[in-house]
């Protein structure tokens, strides 16, 4: 028996998304909900999938399944595709089942050829109308499926529109269309080497093709390679009938939310144009009015639409995006979909629908894209320093940026790669542009409303988003942007300002934003439900205080390197490196000592109360002395001057020598960590005495302190006993009563220390997975090269599905993890266990820590309200709640 690919909307429902797409499902589900939706079908994923598999070819029963359904549409409708009296005209649309830019643009009025657009012209009496409708199909099936670029249609609208003396679509003659009509054929031909097809069934066909291929073009690769979505997934085709909101005064076409996706205010939100069809308001052509402009022309449609968008919003318990055409009066719903909405909008709608009643807790939760979380931690403008607003657009997606301009996508990208910030400015943007928009800082338009390309896709990537700025002309071309008798050219500093839609010369300075009370709701119902504690990677008492203010349960990662490098500090550590004896080592040790604990104290001060992990030196020593070249350099320079100083040449001649010899072929895997320590042990010795210390200190003055001493790069179980008797030891000897309590714990991220954990857990308070180090070990690959080199050829080429230095490899790093917390556990069942790696922060690896039982993750200040909430998603996803225990 023939498999089902072809379903009609009243066959489908919600439940059939992974077969239908996100937009065939919910048109099935807004008919079977009694909402006024134009007939038609869906042809599935699978038959995109089939489409691969088959060599980019249509199967006969596919094509008689479609015509099938055709049929049916043609006595629903009682029109006849193809008919020259009373045609019947579809739209074909994709429809994925995760929604994402990229795909194959809308394409109209399909059903229209030289013939079938005179009976069009006849049915409804109205010649320009029909001949408008045929020139947008010949100008978008020329686009997104023969490949004719956008440019070449719109010049020679731009003409007509001259030789017509017209400023506006709406105002060209059925003459002038005619017109363009044979001249958009020329160009096809021209540009394509073929001819615009007459037979419908030819168009219908091509145009389900370029549907199913554009599955597979860079933009939609590049859009599911950033967002992780499969490749497995494929695309649905929407094969709709058409309704025309092109026909008079009293038709027209909009877009709404039904909540504002920028604030998330709970009012109705959207842009309509009257006398206008189907991509006008999204596509930026014209700027559209608001929505509430309707309530004032067209009341009693306004209510109509109000009432169906409040259906939907309760129906899928969610803020929804709505598309609609008003034909003759009547309302048509063209789709729904969860809208798309910025982290401080999604914070507020989950907030307010629980308060609603519409969600639970926890369901307000899973809504929430932790990536999101990230725009809200973001800097904003300092009014202070606003002098020069060149304009003022639309407001489409908060958030500041600075940058330098640049007007197209290709040189956005190349500029970003090149370490520049750049702001995109375009008359408008396309789906062609995305790889731009990712690389800026912030995107620019000069025409296009609120639901435009650029302000949906900005929205989306959490980018600040200036929309429909008519004050300013973009030239593209020329590479230039002009305002009020002025120019800025390409490369040129500007600042937007997505919150006001203001658009300021210059680089104005950004401040740091605040935490919002949605996000303190948020984040105080995660904690409610989330097993894994949230600890901070912190390196000075500033970070720790700014983690904590993120709600941070203690420091996971004190990485004591970083406090060496000031330049108060740099010449005592280098004296430390270059003694010749231990005498001169011991005294800059001393000098040291004081420093360092002086750190801890401030560390400790701003933790009191929670648990502070310090990772002993771990860098190769070469990093804190000049580079070879340099020295030799300069001992050139010396040894050149007409009358050289021995003393000098000697001295850098000294160091340059010990460079030198600290010069080792593999950093990586060289002399750092606790081999450090083995050979320098007074290092480690000033280290830990600072610490008991400063938690000496700290604790007479009140100050609850819970140190735990972190060994790094151990393998062996005898480096880590060496070090827990080195620290016992010194403990003993400064507090001798044992009133310090402290932990003394190894970084796993030696794959052997993973293999022997059930060895090394018997010196060990702790296990800390280094899954950054543990990555490059396992992986065998050093991150700096692989990254520059080779790792992006293993991503295109799906060798790998996500780069690891980013997400967990819960295959290969994941399964040492596993073994090492299942050995230490099965022998000290009270053993703490955590990572500090970079993927502390990731969505995924969080989910991955709270499977495999670790105590917490840890990660970089400003990712903790994330990590937070992924925590609560992983615990909600797994059917668990909070295990309260003791820090």
């Amino acid at each position: 028996m023939t498999q089902k690919q072809v379903f009609s909307f009243q066959e489908g429902s919600a439940f059939m998304r992974n077969l239908l797409g996100g937009k065939g499902a919910n048109l099935a589900e807004m008919t079977r909900a009694g909402l006024p939706v134009p007939p038609g079908f869906t042809i599935t994923t699978e038959a995109c999938l089939t489409y691969f598999q088959q060599d980019h070819m249509i199967s006969d029963a596919l094509l008689r399944q479609i015509i099938d359904a055709l049929n049916r549409l043609e006595k629903e409708k009682g029109e006849r595709f193809g008919d020259e009296t009373g045609p019947l005209l579809i739209s074909v649309r994709s429809g994925s089942v995760t929604s994402m830019p990229g795909m194959m643009d809308t394409i109209l009025n399909l059903g229209l050829n030289d013939a079938t657009v005179a009976g069009l012209a006849s049915k409804t009496n109205n010649p320009r109308f029909a001949y408008d409708c045929y020139r947008r199909l010949i100008q978008m099936f020329g686009n997104v499926v023969l490949g004719v670029e956008s440019y070449h249609f719109e010049t020679l609208l731009h003409r007509i529109k001259q030789r017509h003396g017209t400023a506006r679509d709406q105002e060209v003659p059925a003459e002038g269309w005619l017109e363009l009509i044979e001249e958009y054929k020329m160009c096809i031909r021209k540009e394509s080497g073929r001819s615009f097809p007459q037979d419908v069934y030819d168009q219908l066909k091509m145009a389900v093709e370029a549907v199913f291929q554009s599955w597979n073009n860079p933009r939609a690769k590049l859009y599911r390679k950033l967002n992780r979505i499969p490749d497995s997934q494929g695309t649905a085709v929407n094969i709709q009938s058409m309704v025309f909101g092109n026909m008079g005064s009293d038709c027209g076409t909009g877009v709404v939310f039904t909540r504002n996706p920028s604030t998330g205010e709970n009012h109705f939100y959207g842009e309509y144009l009257m006398n206008a069809q189907g991509e006008d308001v999204v596509a930026g052509v014209r700027t559209p009015k608001p929505i509430a402009s309707l309530k004032q022309d067209h009341p009693e449609l306004y209510d109509r639409l109000y009432e169906a968008a409040k259906q939907l919003e309760r129906h899928y318990k969610d803020m929804q995006d709505i598309e609609f055409t008003v034909e003759k009066g009547k309302l048509y719903l063209l789709q729904t979909r969860t809208g798309k909405r910025n982290a401080q909008a999604a914070l507020r709608i989950a907030v307010e629908l629980v308060r609603e009643g519409l969600l639970s807790k926890e369901e307000a939760l899973q809504k929430i894209e932790v990536a999101h979380l990230d725009q809200l931690l973001h800097r904003g403008i300092d009014e202070s320093a606003v002098l020069d607003i060149v304009a003022a657009g639309l407001p489409a997606s908060p958030g500041s940026a600075a940058g330098q301009l640049v007007f197209d996508a290709d040189t956005a990208a190349e500029w970003k790669k090149a370490g520049k910030l750049v702001v995109l400015a375009r008359p408008e943007t396309t789906p062609e542009d995305i790889h731009g928009v990712m690389a800026s800082e912030g995107v620019l338009t000069s025409r296009g409303g609120m639901t435009s390309h650029a302000a949906v896709v900005a929205r989306g990537m959490g980018k600040p988003c200036v929309c429909g700025c008519e004050q300013l002309r973009i030239d593209a071309e020329e590479k230039r942007m002009m305002a009020g008798g002025r120019t800025w050219s390409e490369g040129d500093w500007i600042t937007l300002d997505g919150g006001t839609g203001r658009v300021i010369a210059g680089a104005v300075p950004l401040k740091e934003a605040e935490m919002t009370e949605e996000l303190l709701v948020i984040l105080q119902w995660a904690d409610e439900v989330r097993a894994l504690r949230i600890r901070a990677n912190a390196d000075n008492p500033v970070d720790a205080r700014i983690a904590r203010q993120f709600g941070a349960e203690g420091i996971g990662l004190c990485r004591t390197e970083h406090m060496f490098f000031a330049p108060d500090r740099l010449p005592v550590v280098q004296q430390m490196i270059l003694a010749d004896h231990d005498e001169e080592r011991k005294a800059a040790l001393e000098k040291l000592l004081p420093m360092q604990q002086s750190d801890f104290e401030g560390i400790f001060e701003e933790m009191d109360g929670l648990p502070v992990t310090i990772r002993l030196l771990d860098p190769p020593l070469h990093e804190f002395l000049p580079q070879a070249a340099d020295l030799q350099e300069k001992l050139h320079a010396l040894q050149s001057e007409p009358e050289p100083k021995e003393s000098e040449i000697e001295e850098v001649g000294r160091l340059l020598k010990k460079v030198q010899s600290l010069h080792e072929a593999n950093p990586m895997l060289g002399h750092r960590g606790c081999r450090l320590g083995i050979v320098f042990p007074e290092i480690y010795a000033m280290q830990i005495e600072a610490l008991f210390h400063a938690a000496a200190n700290c604790t007479g003055r009140g100050i609850a302190v819970l140190p735990e001493i972190m060994i790094p790069l151990v393998g062996h179980a005898s480096e880590l006993k060496l070090f827990r008797e080195l620290a016992d030891r010194l403990a003993k000897r400064i507090d001798p009563e044992g009133r310090l309590p402290y932990r003394v714990g190894t970084m796993i991220e030696v794959p052997r220390a993973a293999i022997t954990a059930h060895q090394i857990v018997e010196y060990a308070d702790f296990f800390s997975f280094g899954t950054n180090d543990l990555t490059q070990m396992t992986l065998g690959y050093s991150r700096d090269d692989a990254e520059g080199k080779f790792l992006t050829h293993y991503l295109e080429q799906k060798l790998l599905p996500d780069n690891p230095f980013q997400v967990l490899d819960t295959e290969g790093v994941g399964r040492l993890i596993e073994w090492a917390v299942r050995a230490g556990r099965n022998h000290k069942p009270e053993l703490k266990t955590g990572i500090c790696g970079e993927h502390g922060g990731e969505k995924e690896s969080i989910r991955f820590c709270h499977q495999t039982g670790l105590d917490y993750v840890s990660c970089s200040p400003y990712r903790i309200p994330l990590a937070r909430i992924a925590a609560a998603q992983a615990a909600i996803e797994c059917g668990e709640r909070r295990i309260t225990e003791a820090v």
